[in-house]
């Protein structure tokens, strides 16, 4: 008998259907019919009714899955924890990121990291949904935060916080003007995410406004779809410093009243709550610390272990 047909089912229970549990897995979604098929086989009986659209559990499917899934997760726990009490950088460090935190933090950490620790590979995942590590299975969840973050059975951490700023292509301040104001501002096309409630701007020695981004010309939670609208002089972009700084430097893009301060974007790692938290995670956070401030930036809180 194979238990990891047992937990392939239960993989598949937990995300609804085979086609999520084979992109979650990152396995053909064949082989996680054929596991199944197998178990069902070896127990003599029927788990799941299958359709073209929907997944049912029989009563002997429901009764297995709710006694075989606790034991899973307390094995995998079990693991975790393990590993976490050596100090040895391996395995697989799996990851969940926003697209603009992914690309210009994340990633280049995750290079640096493996370069350094060769035993040790890295998945990222880039999505902008807020998840629960626990029940996604990943080590850290990067959630960039205007939304309300999953608290059962977790650990949320700060990170560090992220400049932002407004820009604009040069061809779209030539066509409207180079705006002054908020008021000015809120006459040009904006380009926004879909969470975006309002942007938080404070003038130089004002009072903090919020400017509404509810009729912004486009909408994505993508901040490259966003950063191509902005190159192209569809609207004016809210993003953080390090993502447009290429496009600055490279004259495509210019920063819009920069004597404004808009509202940092604040960043979370959510991880799973456990006693000890793994090397590679300690190693990731500590190096994402630098890449985003230096050696001189202060210590954030100790993680524990």
């Amino acid at each position: 008998m194979d238990w990891r047909d047992w937990e392939v089912f239960c993989q598949v229970v937990e995300h609804g259907g085979f086609s999520a549990a084979a992109r979650s897995l990152g396995h053909p979604k064949s082989s996680l019919s054929a596991a199944v098929q197998r178990l069902e086989g070896h127990l003599g009986m029927r788990l799941i009714e299958r359709t073209t659209r929907h997944l049912r559990l029989t009563d002997a499917g429901e009764t297995i899955y709710r006694r075989v899934k606790p034991l899973f997760t307390s094995l995998h726990d079990t693991r975790r924890e393990a590993l976490a009490m050596s100090s040895a950088v391996t395995g697989i460090l799996r990851i969940k990121s926003p697209y603009e935190f992914g690309a210009h933090h994340a990633g280049p950490v995750a290079c640096e990291l493996m370069a350094r620790y060769p035993d040790l590979s890295i998945r990222i995942d880039v999505e902008h949904e807020i998840v629960n590590p626990v029940a996604e299975h990943y080590d850290i969840v990067f959630a960039m935060l205007e939304q309300p973050l999953p608290s059962a059975g977790i650990v949320i951490r700060r990170v560090f916080t992220l400049e932002r700023g407004l820009f604009a292509a040069p061809a779209l301040l030539d066509q409207f003007g180079e705006p002054n104001s908020l008021a000015d501002l809120s006459r040009l096309p904006l380009l926004a995410g879909p969470s975006d409630k309002g942007w938080a701007i404070t003038p130089p020695g004002g009072k903090t406004e919020h400017l509404a981004v509810d009729k912004a010309r486009l909408v994505s939670s993508n901040a490259h779809i966003r950063l191509q609208a902005a190159l192209a002089g569809h609207g004016v972009l809210r993003v953080t410093a390090s993502f447009a700084r290429a496009a600055v430097k490279a004259g495509s893009l210019r920063r819009v009243l920069p004597d404004h301060v808009c509202e940092p974007l604040s960043v979370h790692a959510l991880l799973p709550a456990r006693q000890f938290v793994p090397a590679k995670v300690r190693r990731f956070l500590d190096a994402l610390e630098v890449h985003a401030h230096g050696p001189a930036a202060l210590e954030s809180e100790p993680l524990p272990g």
